[in-house]
């Protein structure tokens, strides 16, 4: 190849760089993922004052609400108290999960004691909920492996070659009426009953949370009535963890989501491609503390909730994520899908499998 020479470059040192230019290997995907994550680093510093005060006001507020809903008050107010609520307590139920991840308030011991108690009252105990979800960030859209702490994933394959019995436990799991009923299924049964009852020295906090769930429900019923312990304590719930459960499916099974072999698997990859933007309201997004960013808290777990939609707008290269939404058209279709289809890469449904 012959080179013209720039003005004020000799053509030897020209003939010498080219060649550098020319055959650099280009970036992998990995560098690349590797490089994004690097990035985000800088977002990944907590402010101690910032997140007390998200902590303390989201759980006044939370109090406020759960006063309204008093038996002694008309039923005027204590509804609209009662799905106050129960947005408020998803709200610190993201906080708690941010916490866990040691994004808030990692060297405090009085919100980690704070954040135990919290964990037992809203039946996510800490035993539970810390150790299953770091294992689904580790394990995030692996074919194999990632059903803890996750909604289970078959491939067509494994779903036609399964039994009845088979195929109707993961189709439970994955059932909008089994999504809609998250507080008792998921969290209720899921995260207190099963593994106390498999673990039960390891969970000892599971059993304790179910106690203290039953004894507050008792207190309702006897000193309220049942209106009581329905607007004060399962209505509540039941929206916040219908809410939540539908959230967590919604951003990993929806249309466009990739899964991997353990071969084929990268962290940064499965964060990008296995993990959606939900793109909600300024309202829906402060209830659920920007937990809609999932693209970006999979990629990085140690950025604080509050500083998530700064790193979207800082780097371009997440500007772009696989995005669902709450729609009701973009609901159904993340529900309709069932399992992984290797040939053509994509989820698909089960009906005339």
């Amino acid at each position: 190849m012959v080179s013209k020479a720039a003005p004020g470059i000799p053509k030897a040192e020209i003939d010498i760089l080219e060649p550098i230019r020319d055959h650099s290997p280009p970036l992998t995907e990995k560098d690349t993922g590797i490089a994004l994550v690097s990035a985000t680093k800088t977002f990944a510093r907590d402010d101690p004052g910032k997140s007390w005060w998200y902590v303390l006001s989201s759980m006044t507020l939370f109090g406020l609400a759960i006063a309204g809903t008093s038996w002694h008050l008309p039923l005027w107010v204590r509804i609209p108290s009662c799905i106050l609520a129960g947005f408020l307590l998803m709200r610190l139920f993201v906080i708690y999960h941010d916490q866990q991840h040691n994004a808030i308030l990692s060297r405090s011991r009085s919100a980690e004691m704070l954040m135990k108690v919290f964990g037992i009252l809203a039946v996510t105990p800490s035993s539970v909920w810390r150790s299953s979800h770091n294992h689904h960030h580790k394990h995030n859209s692996k074919l194999r492996g990632s059903d803890i702490g996750s909604f289970p994933i078959m491939t067509k394959d494994q779903y036609l070659k399964s039994t009845r019995l088979q195929r109707f436990a993961y189709l439970f799991v994955r059932h909008p009426v089994t999504i809609l009923f998250g507080y008792f299924v998921m969290f209720l049964f899921g995260m207190c009953l099963n593994p106390f009852i498999n673990y039960p020295r390891r969970h000892m906090d599971c059993l304790v949370a179910l106690a203290v769930h039953l004894a507050i429900g008792a207190a309702l019923v006897v000193y309220g009535g049942w209106t009581a312990l329905l607007l004060t304590l399962v209505i509540p719930f039941f929206i916040t963890y219908c809410v939540a459960t539908y959230f967590f499916y919604a951003q990993h099974n929806f249309p466009g989501v990739s899964f991997s072999d353990q071969g084929g698997w990268t962290y940064e990859k499965a964060a990008m491609e296995s993990s959606s933007f939900m793109r909600t309201g300024p309202l829906m997004g402060w209830f659920t503390a920007n937990i809609s960013y999932h693209h970006i808290h999979h990629l990085n777990a140690r950025i604080p909730f509050y500083r998530l939609p700064e790193v979207m707008r800082s780097i371009p290269e997440l500007q772009n994520p696989k995005t669902t939404s709450l729609s009701p058209a973009d609901v159904w279709r993340c529900l309709s899908l069932k399992v992984w289809d290797v040939e053509s890469q994509r989820m698909v449904g089960v009906q005339g499998l």
